[in-house]
Formats: structure tokens, sequence, C-alpha cells
């Protein structure tokens, strides 16, 4: 099932940092470093910190925007040598408070990564990578446990092969934003500050498209069902969740495509329950082969196996039948099969069978404790509580 989950969070806050630390120690450059080498080590960070590939750690936008404004100034030679003999003194104002100031992150993101993507600095269209989807993959237990290779459709967003992505109908092109000049984004400046906003003209494209594309509307990517054979591996449990990079939409402009996770429902089992590695179960068996003993078929996920029951045994009563269990992903160990009891207590009597019972009832009472010790010792409790009550 199709979740339509977009794992998407912003780049920039405009909560503003006061501690900083010196640019070049954290581009781990030196003083004397080339504009080329401060712009390797900017690449380096940038692509190791930026929030697309670490959903899961809080600190990499930090230390992304971090970086990015240690560029901003550092990459500018009059900004750099203002830097240089007044520290952060001296560019106050332009890239220090919080990074929004100078160029914004589309102008230092294309002038870097431009030759990956296939970006540029200006008169180009900004990339913007495709959205993470979600899928909710449904599995017998059965499947979990063994694996298997399925088949799923997920309605996503691909490029418009019509189109290219460009979104210009064929023999034309988009041409740049005049607006923001093919940045993208434009400033604001209010009071002191000066603030990055996307441009409103190209939503921040940085081109506009005057004769859009019949198939995609203008938009370069186009609906589309896609069918994926999702490999499952051996093991897997509710909760587990498969990426499959670059299954995800398309990305505009030529950016990356984003992923697809899969994650696993175990359905509820007829027979067994799973808490990791073992399994448990429910047998009845008869008051006769609880009484009397006996062997019972027990069943297990690779077939049954017969089950010894002593004579005398109690409802609730738990065996253990270890490797009967299964595996986990993370554990190839195999766990244990508890198989629970439960004495079933006959029904729909003909009246020959309730004289007999009867007979066997007032039989068994003369032995008193000897054939119910559970009931000698029940009363037993029962008497004490009322004893110290009264």
């Amino acid at each position: 099932m199709f979740t339509g989950r977009r794992y998407r969070r912003p780049i920039f806050s405009t909560k503003i940092n006061m501690a900083k630390r010196d640019y070049y120690e954290i581009l781990k450059v030196t003083r004397t470093a080339s504009a080329t080498e401060i712009k390797k080590a900017y690449r380096r960070l940038a692509m190791k910190h930026h929030p697309d590939r670490n959903r899961d750690d809080a600190g990499a936008e930090a230390k992304f925007k971090e970086a990015k404004e240690a560029y901003e100034v550092l990459k500018d030679g009059d900004k750099r040598a203002a830097y240089d003999r007044f520290g952060h003194d001296g560019v106050r104002g332009g890239a220090a408070g919080g990074g929004f100031s100078g160029e914004g992150f589309g102008d230092v993101f294309g002038e870097v990564f431009g030759d990956i993507f296939g970006g540029g600095r200006r008169g180009r269209s900004q990339v913007f990578r495709g959205a993470d989807l979600g899928y909710e993959l449904k599995l017998d237990l059965e499947k979990a446990v063994s694996g298997d290779s399925i088949t799923i459709e997920v309605p996503t967003r691909v490029t418009c092969d019509e189109c290219a992505g460009s979104g210009s109908e064929k023999g034309s092109e988009p041409v740049t934003c005049t607006t923001c000049g093919g940045v993208g984004q434009v400033r604001m400046q209010q009071g002191f500050f000066s603030i990055q906003q996307t441009c409103p003209a190209c939503k921040g494209n940085g081109t506009v498209i005057n004769n859009q594309c019949h198939k995609c509307n203008g938009r370069g990517r186009v609906s589309k069902n896609k069918k994926l054979a999702v490999k499952i591996p051996a093991g897997v449990d509710g909760g587990d969740r498969i990426r499959l990079a670059g299954e995800g939409e398309a990305g505009r402009n030529g950016g990356p495509p984003g992923d697809l996770y899969v994650e696993i429902r175990v359905r509820p089992h007829k027979i067994f329950r799973r808490d990791g590695t073992d399994l448990s179960c429910e047998v009845p068996i008869s008051f006769a082969t609880a009484a009397l003993g006996g062997e019972v078929e027990l069943p297990t996920l690779d077939g049954t196996v017969s089950l010894k029951v002593p004579a005398g045994t109690q409802s609730e009563k738990v065996f253990r039948l270890r490797g009967k269990g299964v595996t986990t992903v993370r554990d190839k160990r195999r766990g244990d099969l508890f198989a629970r009891l439960a004495v079933e207590t006959p029904i729909n009597l003909t009246e020959e069978q309730i004289a007999l019972l009867g007979q066997f009832e007032a039989s068994v009472s003369v032995g008193g404790e000897r054939h119910n010790p559970r009931a000698g010792g029940w009363l037993d409790t029962v008497k004490r509580f009322f004893d110290r009550i009264s």
C-alpha cells in the first residue's frame, strides 16, 4: 500500500547562531590556501553534511550552514582580506549572521556542484532532488520468515519523456528569469538585514517556461505507476524498512531522484505469535489426554512434530521446543517454539457421558488432594485469607 509519505526537511532556519568558529578551521584549510583548495574543501564538507543525506543527524544541518557561510567569505577576495585583518567583525553584515546575506544557497551550491548536477551559477535552472516515498508492504508470517521477491506497484512522478524534464515543448527551451537573473532567489532588505527569499516569478527554478510541454504542462514530470521488484530478506519483521535508492520521485531540472522506503507489516497469523526469533502457540488437548498422558501433533513452520504430554498435565503448561522458532535479519540463530497447552472441557454430552462423569467425579472426590492438589492448596489459601480479615 502506497503511503504517500515524503521525507523532506527545510535546508535553512532563520535562527542566528552567535557563536562563531574560525572560517579556516571550519573548512580545514590553512590561511594561505588557494581559491581552488577552499572550493574543494567546501565541496567535500557540503556533500558530507547535506541535510538530504543526513536525515537522522540533527547536527548535520548546522555544520552544512557553517561550511557554506565560511565559503561565502573566503571565496571572495575582498571579504577574505577583511576577515584576515579584522576577523568576524570585518565581515559582519555580510555572510556572518546566519548565512543569509551574500549569495544565496542556490548560487553557492550551483557554483560548486554545477558540474555534477548540470546546474550553473546564473542563467540556468536550479536542480532539486526528488522526494522520498514510503510504501507499506503486508506479508504473511511464512513469507517474512523465508524471504521472497515481490513485485509492487508504486504511484510516483517520473521525468517527462516528451520534454526530457525541461518542461518546454520540443524546439523551445526555458528562458532565464528576469526577476532573479536565474538565481532562483531574490534579496529583500529589511533594515540592517538582507534576507534571501524564493523568487516569486520562477518559484525558485531560475527559469521561466513560455511554451509549456503538452504532456506534462510545463512541470517536467508526469505521474506514473512504476512496477518494482523488491527482494525481501529472510527474517524480516514488522517495522523493518527496505531502502530502494533512486526509486522515489524524479528530481526537477536534472536533480537526482529520491529514494523509496518499503516498510514491512506482518499480518497476524492464525496459529503463531512471533516475538523476535521465538514463536508461541496454544495447543488444545482433551481432558483424558491431560489426565492419562499421550502424544499430540504440534504444528511448526517446518511441518508437524509429536509432543509427548505427561500424565497429569495441567492446563496452561508451557512446553519449549528448541530450534523450532525463526531467524531475523540481524540474528541468524534460530529461536524456540513455546507451546501452551489448553485442556478442553467436554461440551454437548449425552446422558450416558454425564452419568459416567458423575461416577468419575465421585470416585476422585474420595481421594481428595491426592487427585486434586491445586484445589486443596487453593481452599487452604482461601481459609487463611478469611481467618486473617475476621
